[in-house]
């Protein structure tokens, strides 16, 4: 006997989003173990990343902080995604965004006014925009695979950031080291509350967040969007372009990207500088599949990633946790996701084997 999984007629809407939940007690579980076994107390340590950040109000604006790009990026992923495009240089995008934005910055370093932030962050939704039309375009016009062009494209955006900061752009302040001049305060995300570093790029998330939900669930382009995904020869039939939702949704997710790059250049760096890529556009994938591809999903997602986060930070310094840990807990989430979600689609059942059957 073996077993075989056998696609489900229909998948009940509570299993399909308990499978997120599942995914994240079996990775707490798992890890509990692993790092029992590599000498470290596993309970605690676990505690520590998962549940101590929520029992402290203090670090609950550093959550936010923190979500606020994975959550913006993974609203535009999530758009594509349900279309069946798939946007996996997230992270080139998010550079672009905040090397355009920063440009913009450079050349009115000396410029005071309250238009100077809105130009950087439109500079930053163009240029994320313009890096993710490159694979649209190659995708529809020679079927080129846009998995393979947006992720060899995050290279190049990485490769040119490195110029930039270390030629043309570096700061002749900055005692030779490579980074731009410190953005002034005209050019500043402000801070939100007083004494944290909460500021209003999160309320721009939230507003990104409700403009998705409305516009993929009230609005005929969403309903493009998800038929497409679903449905492609429907879609033909219904008068829908594949290809014009193909570039529609790549726009989308790059501007969503780059100005979350500028965004976070601007209120958390306060310059560009070789540390800035910091694998928000890959980590943004897990988070869009952790919300189930859908907008509030996907701020919820992104705000149990960020509690990861700041809890590893905890637990580095309280159980002397590696660093290592926060990627091997998203690999770990998104494996059980993954595999939640096979159970969740299919059934399991017992079949005679090959051999069984031959005699």
């Amino acid at each position: 006997m073996r077993l075989k999984l056998e696609p489900r007629k229909a998948s009940s809407r509570l299993a399909l989003y308990a499978a997120p939940v599942a995914a994240i007690a079996l990775t707490m579980l798992t890890g509990m173990v692993l790092f029992t076994f590599m000498g470290f107390r596993g309970a605690t340590a676990v505690f520590e990343i998962f549940i101590q950040p929520l029992l402290q109000p203090e670090r609950w604006p550093d959550i936010a902080v923190k979500a606020s790009p994975l959550v913006m990026i993974a609203t535009g992923l999530a758009i594509g995604f349900r279309a069946n495009v798939w946007n996996i240089g997230a992270e080139g995008q998010y550079i672009v965004g905040a090397i355009a934005g920063t440009g913009v910055a450079l050349a009115t370093y000396d410029t005071e006014g309250w238009w100077v932030l809105p130009l950087m962050l439109l500079a930053g939704i163009v240029g994320g925009a313009a890096w993710a039309a490159i694979p649209a375009l190659l995708r529809i016009r020679l079927r080129v695979s846009e998995i393979l062009t947006s992720l060899m494209l995050t290279y190049v955006a990485l490769q040119l950031l490195y110029y930039l900061v270390r030629g043309p752009w570096r700061d002749p302040e900055g005692y030779n080291f490579p980074q731009t001049r410190m953005f002034s305060e005209a050019q500043t995300v402000p801070n939100l509350l007083e004494g944290t570093q909460l500021h209003w790029g999160v309320l721009l998330t939230l507003v990104v967040v409700f403009i998705a939900w409305f516009v993929m669930s009230r609005t005929l382009s969403g309903y493009q969007v998800r038929v497409v995904g679903l449905a492609p020869m429907a879609a033909r039939l219904g008068g829908f372009s594949e290809n014009r939702t193909v570039v529609m949704t790549m726009l989308v997710s790059g501007a969503l990207a780059g100005l979350a790059g500028m965004v976070e250049c601007s209120a958390t760096f306060g310059q560009l500088t070789p540390q800035f890529p910091v694998n928000y556009g890959f980590t943004a994938i897990i988070v869009a599949f952790l919300g189930r591809l859908h907008p509030v999903g996907v701020l919820i997602g992104g705000l149990a990633l960020a509690t990861s986060y700041i809890g590893a930070d905890i637990a580095q310094t309280a159980s002397s946790l590696p660093q290592a840990a926060t990627g091997l807990i998203q690999a770990m989430m998104l494996f059980f996701l993954l595999g939640v979600d096979i159970f969740v689609a299919n059934r399991v059942r017992l079949a005679p084997s090959l051999t069984q059957h031959a005699s």
